[in-house]
């Protein structure tokens, strides 16, 4: 037996001198080799996926126990028991995270949930599993639901590394704004941090994806390795190697092409060439890549996200359905790169949009990322089915968004109205907003929100269903009203930052556009307590009238009491904010220098109510 091990081993040692050798010649060649020329002309470019870093990276500072110690144990941990490795289970990670980590068991199953949402998925299989959720009575019934679950065991443990993306920097704060702030008398010393934090998130920022990629490299590549390449203190050594299968995790976090080329390939398969293979250190013999330069490779690829913000912004083309013009509204900035862009990485953004009406339903908009930026006293009808939306230091301003397959991120908004059917709902940083939503999944409220309401979703359009069931999202299970407070190291201290809307406050709101469909309610309809308070507001308008039927009032009587009912309604619309909306619905008068202009300023003329009407979406 023994000698069956040491010939074994000695094996290996060959096969890796062999491999090593090799790589050295490759090496040799590509630096002055009659092949150099050759290998110059097989370069890649590598860059971060953007959808990773904005939909999967959590938008405040982790827990510190997602640090890279105790991720290197985990890294070991995993691959020594069952149902841990290649995919990892719902209960063993929860048994890692609670019994190993000390995390709330709510806080792991954010993050499970949260790594799930990101894993392509057909319609069918979405809409199957939100069914067995909604038939899930009792916590026995969605455990063994959850303990169907599984995820890649390498992707889960990069996802988890990326939350350090929004972690503290102890450097940023000591430059930063001067403390306390005026905002410290209003929040406590944590929320403060924790506001400020959550405000400098890099979620959109590919500039600071790369940076993260650049320095973080070598742990990120760590976590791959197998634990019999790493040292008694579990760091990596000098020859250490990744094999072909786990660098496929990496592609989750990495893609590009080859030098002047348009097709976009994840990493694995862009190595799948041989040049590319000969300068990243593959060995044929041992199925793997050398640590060392696989590392060096792609330090010298990486670049920016062509297809990220930056670029957008650069070079993006400008909608055509954005009225431009003097006065108020020429600041807006509108650009989207959906028709070059691959999937998951389509971005709109619509940046200072001021006392304007916005209303769109298009093929431009299905499936892409949108950030709604500075955008203030505006009304925001997005009616298309969207991967994600983001609204950034947005104030005073109504949303109506379609569905959204998998996030809806509210960062340092005020005064903002949102209507909104998503797979995920996030809230951070923001104050006195109202958010009417039907979600599978509990409303995650970051730090720093002070004076939320959360109420049902109360709208529809007349595609709304069909658009809900091509992005897979059905109308239960709906959590709207089980919010969970984020607090990653220890108990949440924001327990009052939200209150659910009184159902005698709920009004349904209209979509005002004539589209094509077929639904004409509310999917799921409003819950039974909202639609008994609509019910007897209904009433007392039917008494009101009839009170009014049976006063007799003669014609003179009668002329009096409407206008003075109009004069009342005028004053409520002007109180109230109503009119600049309705003023912003009239149809513009089309000219041959504004062909595509669909939506005008507030008006000032009372007499434009009388001829409101309701314009189709583009």
């Amino acid at each position: 037996m023994g000698e069956e091990k040491f010939t074994r081993r000695c094996t290996v040692s060959i096969i890796k001198l062999i491999s090593r050798a090799k790589r050295a010649l490759w090496a040799r060649e590509s630096r002055g080799g009659p092949d150099a020329g050759k290998m110059e002309t097989c370069s890649a470019s590598v860059w971060p996926r953007l959808e990773l870093f904005l939909l999967g990276a959590l938008q405040a500072a982790p827990p510190g126990k997602l640090s890279m110690h105790y991720l290197r144990k985990m890294a070991c941990y995993v691959r020594t028991r069952d149902c841990c490795f290649p995919r990892l289970s719902w209960h063993m990670w929860r048994h890692i995270a609670c019994g190993k980590l000390q995390l709330p068991e709510e806080l792991a199953w954010l993050y499970f949930e949260t790594f799930d949402l990101l894993v392509p998925r057909t319609v069918e299989e979405k809409l199957e599993w939100a069914e067995a959720l909604s038939q899930s009575l009792t916590p026995r019934d969605l455990d063994r639901q959850r303990s169907k679950l599984s995820v890649d065991t390498l992707q889960f443990l990069l996802f988890l590394y990326l939350q350090q993306l929004n972690r503290v920097s102890l450097r940023v704060s000591l430059i930063g704004e001067e403390w306390p702030s005026p905002r410290s008398r209003s929040l406590s010393l944590s929320s403060e941090r924790d506001a400020k934090i959550s405000s400098q998130n890099k979620n959109w920022d590919d500039q600071a994806h790369l940076t993260f990629v650049q320095t973080h490299l070598a742990e990120l590549l760590e976590l791959l390795v197998d634990p019999g390449e790493l040292s008694s203190s579990s760091q990596t050594v000098r020859d250490s190697e990744i094999s072909a299968d786990a660098l496929q995790a990496l592609s989750m976090l990495l893609e590009g092409t080859m030098s002047n080329g348009r097709t976009i390939h994840p990493l694995h398969r862009l190595l799948s060439r041989a040049p590319l293979q000969a300068m990243a250190g593959y060995s044929k013999l041992t199925r793997s890549y050398s640590l060392q330069q696989l590392q060096s490779w792609l330090r010298q690829v990486l670049t920016l996200n062509p297809f990220g913000m930056s670029s957008c912004l650069r070079s993006g083309k400008k909608l055509a359905w954005a009225l431009q013009v003097d006065g108020a509204m020429k600041r807006a900035k509108i650009a989207r790169n959906t028709h070059t862009a691959p999937p998951g990485s389509k971005v709109v953004l619509m940046s200072q949009v001021y006392k304007q009406t916005l209303a769109k339903d298009s093929e431009k908009l299905a499936g892409a990322n949108v950030k709604l930026h500075r955008c203030s006293e505006a009304f925001i009808y997005l009616l298309s089915p969207l991967r994600s939306v983001t609204l950034d230091k947005c104030r005073d301003s109504t949303v109506v968004l379609g569905p959204v397959e998998t996030s809806v991120h509210m960062q340092s908004c005020e005064n903002v109205r949102l209507v909104c059917v998503a797979g995920r709902l996030a809230v951070g940083c923001s104050t006195r907003c109202t958010i009417h939503a039907l979600t599978p999944t509990r409303p995650l409220l970051l730090p720093g929100n002070t004076s939320l309401t959360l109420g049902p979703f109360h709208t529809h359009y007349p595609s709304l269903e069909d658009h809900m069931a091509s992005v897979g999202l059905a109308v239960v299970p709906n959590l709207w009203d089980q919010p969970l407070i984020y607090a990653p190291d220890g108990p949440s201290t924001d327990a009052a930052c939200y209150c659910i809307l009184p159902p005698a406050q709920l009004c349904p709101m209209v979509v005002p556009f004539l589209m094509e469909g077929d639904t004409c309610e509310v999917p799921g309809g409003i819950p039974s307590a909202y639609q008994q308070a609509l019910e007897e507001r209904q009433q007392r308008v039917h008494d009101w009238q009839k009170i009014v039927k049976d006063s007799h009032l003669n014609k003179e009587k009668r002329r009096q009491f409407q206008a003075l009912v109009e004069q009342k309604f005028h004053e409520w619309l002007l109180e109230t904010g109503r009119r600049q909306e309705l003023d912003s619905l009239l149809l513009p008068t089309v000219t041959p220098s504004n062909p595509t202009c669909q939506s005008n300023p507030t008006h000032s003329s009372e007499h434009s109510l009388q001829h409101l009407k309701a314009p189709t979406v583009s």
